[in-house]
């Protein structure tokens, strides 16, 4: 199959890598304090550990025993009828066991294959909630500097309004407009007012759910960059053939069939028989007896072979058969759903890229019609006080909505990323 390797390039200026205000640094603080994603690491952690349990089952065990008795007797009649002397004994006992499990019908073997097939499992769901906080972290960053970037918009917007309310007032005084334009500029400063409302409740509400995701205070100077560059995918295939190797939940349906594998062939095993060697070594002592102490070694072989269980393995062996084949349906439809996913990505990313190009032309029109409109009205000219105002918010909607589009074009490649598997820490660090 034909190898890809996907780079994210992010570039940045090194001063800019360095501060404590870039997304790298906003990254590294949401993967170390996420609550769910340092679960997920103990978790990891903890299933680590089926490998060594499953790997004592093949290993000797060694057990280590040892007891003390002490027996009075009395009140003893003999069958004439006779008192006999009250008797007392002190035993003592050691015993040193090992057992080694010689077959168990590949029981054992099958349990270490799925105790390590649980350790890929819980390393890919770690990984998919790796990638998940990356990119909400992302996300909230490159949210937050929208949402500042809207709030500046509009309160600059509100300035503008200001100074020509005033400038109409003057020129009213001076019967160069009439009173229906100074209302108009007038209705349109309130408009400004309470949008510049609107944008302010929504970034208090961005800086509450950066804070959320990153576990970390909101910066009051943004390093505003979105000159945002990533090797992606060249087309939708390779986003196809990415995902199938890489995405991690569609890896987490593969083990899972694996693993229910696995426990079909442990339930099997149950009905094979079994062998295992006993060697003990046992030293008893007896105080009150004549020989007083003694040594005995033992060597046993014992072979198991369940028959019948009141059917309770069949039953156990159709069980896991029926998992199986759940887990076989569900990989078929968490296949085809990762391939809608995976193309509605690749859509949404080809998207963005259109919109925020048809936004830089918008802008960029915008700014010539507003100046040239905005130079003609302040000279007197034929442009009324309603043309002034509608050039204005076309400027402030085209701001915006520029604004908007890079940032959804930044969340739409790395969306892309996670989805093919490739969302990192590492990626942002490439050079």
């Amino acid at each position: 199959m034909k190898k890809y390797i996907i780079i994210l390039i992010v570039i940045f200026n090194f001063n800019g890598l360095l501060a404590d205000n870039n997304v790298i640094f906003f990254v590294e603080s949401a993967l170390q304090n996420n609550p769910k994603l340092n679960a997920e690491r103990e978790n990891l952690k903890a299933i680590k550990q089926n490998k060594n349990i499953s790997r004592s089952e093949f290993l000797p065990s060694l057990t280590i025993s040892g007891s003390q008795t002490s027996i009075e007797t009395s009140n003893i009649i003999n069958q004439s009828g006779n008192r006999s002397a009250d008797t007392s004994r002190n035993t003592e006992t050691k015993k040193i066991s090992v057992d080694q499990k010689i077959f168990q019908g590949f029981q054992g073997y099958n349990n270490l294959k799925k105790s390590r097939l649980e350790f890929e499992k819980a390393k890919n769901e770690f990984k998919q909630v790796e990638q998940d906080t990356i990119l909400n972290s992302v996300s909230t960053y490159y949210d937050l500097i929208f949402k500042s970037k809207s709030k500046e918009f509009n309160l600059a917007n509100v300035d503008l309004f200001e100074r020509q309310v005033e400038s109409d007032r003057s020129r009213l005084q001076k019967g160069e407009i009439s009173l229906t334009d100074l209302a108009q500029s007038e209705s349109s400063l309130a408009g400004a007012q309470a949008a510049f409302i609107k944008a302010d409740t929504e970034y208090v509400s961005a800086i509450a759910e950066f804070e959320r995701i990153n576990r970390i205070t909101a910066p009051k100077d943004l390093n505003v960059n979105f000159d945002v560059s990533f090797i992606m995918p060249q087309s939708l295939k390779d986003a196809l053939e990415f995902s199938n190797s890489n995405n991690p939940n569609l890896a987490i349906a593969r083990i899972n069939l694996a693993i229910s594998e696995k426990e079909l062939n442990v339930e099997k095993a149950r009905l094979s028989p079994s062998a295992s060697l006993n060697y003990s070594k046992t030293e008893n002592k007896d105080l009150n007896a004549t020989v007083d102490e003694d040594e005995q070694e033992t060597v046993k072989a014992t072979v198991t072979w369940p028959i019948i269980q009141g059917g309770k393995n069949f039953s156990s062996i159709k069980k896991f058969r029926h998992k199986k084949e759940k887990n076989a349906l569900l990989l078929e439809d968490k296949e085809n759903e990762i391939k809608t996913q995976t193309a509605t990505s690749w859509s949404f990313f080809q998207s963005a890229e259109s919109v925020l190009a048809s936004t830089e032309a918008q802008l960029k029109a915008a700014e010539i019609a507003n100046e040239g409109i905005t130079l003609e009205y302040d000279s007197g000219n034929t442009r009324t006080t309603l043309e002034v105002i509608q050039s204005r918010s076309l400027l402030l909607e085209a701001r915006i909505s520029n604004a908007e589009a890079k940032k959804d074009f930044i969340v739409s490649k790395l969306r892309l990323l996670s989805q093919v598997g490739g969302l990192d820490l590492q990626a942002f660090k490439t050079p």
